[in-house]
Parts: C-alpha cells; sequence; structure tokens
C-alpha cells in the first residue's frame, strides 16, 4: 500500500525541484499580512487596500510605510498594475529579506509544477536547479533528459536564460522560465566547471517521465541501485524494487546505492530508506531548531537489506535527503561513500498551501547525522574520491560504478 504524504510533510530540495525546483518567497493566502490577524480587501472603484488589525502592531512593526507605497504604486504609477501580481511581488521581497534561498514563496502555477516534479511527471528540460554563492547552477540534469542529451552537466553556471540575465533571479522564477510545453524551445547560456568561457545551450523541451527507483546487474552478483530522488510514489517503488530484486537475484552479493543527481525531496523518504538497512530504533538524523532544540528522528521499521553488503555513490548534484541517506548509512553501517563531494544542502523545509493555490516553503530547522555533523555548504567528502573519466564515458564507461563495485568484491 502507497504511502499517504501529508500536504505539510517536510521537504529537501535544492533547488533541487525536479524539479524540484526551489524558490524564494512567502507567506500570504488571500490576503493575509505578516501573520494571521490581518485581512484585507480590494475596492472595486480603486485598487487601495483597507486593513482590518486585530492588533496594533506584530513585534513592534508598523507596516505604514507597506500601505503609503501600495497606494502611492496605484494611485500614481504611469501603468495601472494588478493587485495580486504586487502581492505577491511584496511576499517575494519578505521572503528574499531572510537571505535564504530555501524559504520561498510559489504561486499557484509555481506551486502546480513543483507538485508535478515530486509526482516524476511534467514538461521542461530535465534539470535540478540550485543556488550557491548567491549564483544560479545546475544541481544535475536528470538521466536521459534533452537537458542531458545537449551536453548539460552538474554543477553548471547558469548566466543567462533566454538572453535574461539570471543575477538576482529567485529560483522559483528560473524555473518558471525554464517550464514550457513541450517542443518548444530555450536558450541556456552556461558555464561547465572548470572552464573560463559560457556557452549557449539550445534545448528543446519535453515530457518528462521520471521513475524515482530503479536497478540494474553491476556483474558479479552486485546491483546498482539508483535513487532519483525521494517524491510522491518514492516509497512504494523503491518497496517494489527491493522485492524484485531479492526474488530476481536470491545471491545476491551487494549493492550500490547510486544518489548521484539525486537533489532531495521529502524528508520521509530518506528514513523510508535508511530503515532498509538498518534495524528499528536507530537514529539517521538530527532536527535543530532555533531555539537549539533537537529532536532524534528514528528508523520505525526493521529492513531487508539488512546483512547485505553496500557502497553509496554521491556526487556534486546529491543534496538534501540524499545527502541524509549517505551519512546516516555511513555512520551506522560504516558503509563506504564513492565518488565525489556532495551538494550541501543541511536545512529542513516546511511546505504549506494555501487557498488560491500557492503555497509555501520555510525552513524550520537544521539536520544533523547522527554523530552531530551538519554538511550545510560543505557537502559530504567521501571515503573514496573519485572523478568523472570524460574519456571513459564518452565510451559509456562509468569509471565511478567500477570503483564502487570494485569496492564491494
Amino acid at each position: 500500500m502507497e504511502e499517504q504524504i501529508p500536504k505539510n510533510q517536510r521537504l529537501k530540495f535544492l533547488p533541487l525541484i525536479p524539479l524540484i525546483f526551489l524558490a524564494i518567497i512567502f507567506l500570504l493566502s488571500g490576503y493575509y499580512f505578516g501573520r494571521r490577524g490581518y485581512t484585507a480587501e480590494i475596492k472595486n472603484f480603486r485598487p487601495k487596500v483597507t486593513v482590518y488589525n486585530k492588533k496594533d502592531t506584530y513585534d513592534n512593526v508598523d507596516f505604514t510605510n507597506f500601505w503609503q507605497v501600495w497606494d502611492l504604486i496605484n494611485e500614481k504609477y504611469i501603468t495601472k498594475q494588478d493587485s495580486k501580481t504586487l502581492l505577491y511581488g511584496a511576499i517575494e521581497g519578505l521572503t528574499k529579506a531572510t537571505g535564504d534561498p530555501y524559504t520561498s514563496f510559489l504561486t499557484p502555477d509555481q506551486n502546480d509544477s513543483f507538485s508535478q516534479g515530486l509526482a516524476g511527471e511534467y514538461e521542461g528540460v530535465g534539470i535540478e536547479l540550485g543556488m550557491k554563492n548567491e549564483s544560479l547552477l545546475i544541481i544535475a540534469p536528470l538521466e536521459g533528459s534533452p537537458a542531458e542529451k545537449s551536453g548539460i552537466q552538474a554543477g553548471d553556471l547558469i548566466q543567462k536564460i533566454n538572453d535574461k540575465e539570471t543575477a538576482g533571479m529567485s529560483l522559483t522564477n528560473a524555473v518558471s522560465i525554464i517550464r514550457g510545453k513541450e517542443g518548444t524551445k530555450i536558450t541556456l547560456t552556461l558555464l561547465h566547471e572548470g572552464e573560463k568561457e559560457y556557452k549557449d545551450y539550445e534545448i528543446t523541451r519535453a515530457k518528462i517521465l521520471v521513475p524515482s527507483v530503479t536497478w540494474k546487474d553491476a556483474g558479479e552478483g552486485i546491483v546498482q541501485l539508483r535513487l532519483s530522488r525521494f517524491g510522491d510514489t518514492t516509497n512504494r517503488e523503491w518497496r517494489d524494487t527491493v522485492d524484485e530484486i531479492l526474488q530476481k537475484r536470491p545471491g545476491l552479493k551487494g549493492i550500490v546505492l547510486d544518489l548521484r543527481g539525486n537533489p532531495g525531496g521529502y524528508l520521509s523518504g530518506s528514513v523510508f530508506v535508511v530503515s532498509e538497512f538498518v534495524s528499528a530504533g536507530k537514529t539517521v538524523l538530527i532536527e535543530e531548531f532555533a531555539d537549539m532544540t533537537r529532536k532524534e528522528v528514528k528508523t520505525e521499521f526493521s529492513g531487508k537489506l539488512l546483512n547485505v553488503p553496500t557502497v553509496i555513490l554521491i556526487d556534486g548534484g546529491s543534496a538534501s535527503s540524499s545527502e541524509i541517506v549517505a551519512a546516516a548509512l555511513r555512520n551506522l553501517k560504516k558503509f563506504k561513500v564513492v565518488g565525489v563531494n556532495s551538494f550541501g544542502k543541511g536545512t529542513i523545509q516546511d511546505a504549506e498551501d494555501f487557498s488560491d493555490g500557492s503555497g509555501i516553503h520555510i525552513t524550520v530547522a537544521k539536520w544533523l547525522d547522527p554523530d552531530g555533523n551538519w554538511y550545510h555548504e560543505i557537502g559530504i567528502e567521501p571515503d573514496v574520491a573519485v572523478e568523472v573519466d570524460k574519456a571513459k564515458k564518452e565510451e559509456g564507461i562509468d569509471n565511478q560504478l567500477e570503483k564502487a563495485v570494485e569496492r564491494l568484491k
């Protein structure tokens, strides 16, 4: 039976977005401002807002300036402005003021796109977006996607989207521009890691269908178990895939758990996957809140792979929930981690939907590994560092996978 995902499910992204992509805006549904206690209505004869305030101030903040600017724009600006557009823009400014790219407001369209991404089906180019050092970048292209086929790589910096500069652009806005109808084209101006010149990449959008769990033989009784995201159906897919592997490979000698390019998703999914390898009651992660209180999140069942030797594969596109899995299994099972440094997203977001279809992802805690280590903006360093061999990759050889398999022999 498929796990039911509550609407306020805790998420992990990185821009994650596969999409899964992120954003940066905040609060309000209909017209809530700052807190529940403010309501507003738009007068039909002119878009001036009247505020009925149940309390004089919120934390002694006077909103007079805001409403004065609102009225001035509506009364004096050279062209008529849409009130909801102004409202969403104001909310975006509010969340930008946090300085956190993962605290994000999503318009109804953006929220719908995000949900489609977690469901594993949408129209676009198939990339995971993130933010690092205030720059928009690609966490990873999805396997087999138009982006991957066009030569886009994990770690590419995005300078322009259709000739529009990305400086100051939010993740949500970037996703909105990149998403589009199947068959339409988009141009990204990118800088590959280690190169000096930006190049244009024209990509044709397509319908992206992304199973989150797949597997294949890696030889000598070893299988590659690939996990691409932690979405709506991941727990069911994982359970079915593990059952299939155990049925078809009764003499299973080892697993390469491939988390490369996995940008994260639901927090509960990471706990579910870790539970497959360890007994119930083990600490997977520690949540640390603003008041410095901590909560341990533990496995809830003992899985079917408790005694299967396993090696974990990560790369720069492994973020958030996938980092939780890698860190926990290295800590709890002493599994070796192979590849290159992971992305480094160590925060937890709560997701809430509003009545108009918009929503918010708001950072509520840090996540730490069972030993209390925080990997935010640092990433997980592999035990066995293996860079991608580009020459071998062109020949269809995965040298990182080869090294992981070698560790299991």
